[in-house]
């Protein structure tokens, strides 16, 4: 694998105006490119939504290494620094023709292929002694429907892999555990077209603008409405 282009670090939008400093937070995540890609359409989408205010929240948003164990300790610390009231992280999910919103996470960690520190882990827990599995508490099928309704296309999947988006979605669902007052969960992506027409023919894909509304759409079917003052 070439030399890494990415800096991990939070996404900050400047230009977005000051927010009261009572508004509540959500905490978006991507990654980085992986497996030889020189894009990321999560990584992309976070450059998007940085800063946006989505039912009354901010959108804070963190771009993570492809990495084991170093992806989850840095999203671990900005959920510590932050304490959101949502957490969603998102991954390329290569092959898939829809945005799909995980159901479970489970306890396996099983590459393929070596991750952006060349780890390799077989048939690994991620968590040695945690529970078999972590379910989402995202309102999975109300998401699907909102991105069907606006003419997205959506599904509920049922198997995150076993790479790193697998890992850092059980990791996040160990962490909220504690917290039952944080809903949170994953969503896979597609590959942009620019990267599907590097592949096979017939590979499906899905504009980045699309993928921004179908995160917006999940941020917001996630979300009571926001409290007003009187």
């Amino acid at each position: 694998m070439g030399g890494r282009l990415w800096q991990v670090v939070p996404v900050i939008d400047t230009n977005q105006p000051t927010e009261p400093a009572s508004m509540k937070t959500v905490l978006l995540a991507g990654f980085e490119p992986f497996g030889g890609e020189a894009l990321n359409p999560s990584a992309l989408a976070m450059s998007a939504l940085a800063g946006r205010q989505i039912t009354g929240r901010r959108v804070a948003t963190l771009v993570l290494p492809c990495i084991f164990g170093k992806s989850l300790a840095l999203l671990r610390r900005e959920i510590q620094r932050l304490r959101p009231e949502l957490v969603i992280c998102t991954g390329q999910a290569g092959g898939r023709a829809c945005l799909s919103v995980e159901r479970v996470a489970i306890n396996i960690a099983d590459a393929s292929l070596p991750d952006n520190a060349g780890n390799r882990p077989v048939d690994q827990p991620v968590v040695r002694g945690g529970p078999a599995a972590y379910f989402s508490t995202l309102p999975i099928k109300t998401i699907v429907a909102s991105w069907q309704s606006a003419g997205l296309p959506g599904a509920v999947s049922h198997s995150a892999g076993t790479f790193v988006c697998n890992h850092i979605f059980y990791g996040l669902m160990r962490t909220l555990a504690r917290n039952p007052n944080v809903r949170g969960g994953f969503i896979h992506v597609p590959y942009l077209p620019d990267q599907a027409r590097r592949m096979a023919k017939g590979t499906p894909s899905l504009p980045l603008d699309q993928i921004v509304r179908g995160l917006e759409i999940a941020i917001a079917s996630s979300l009571p409405p926001a409290k007003t003052g009187t």
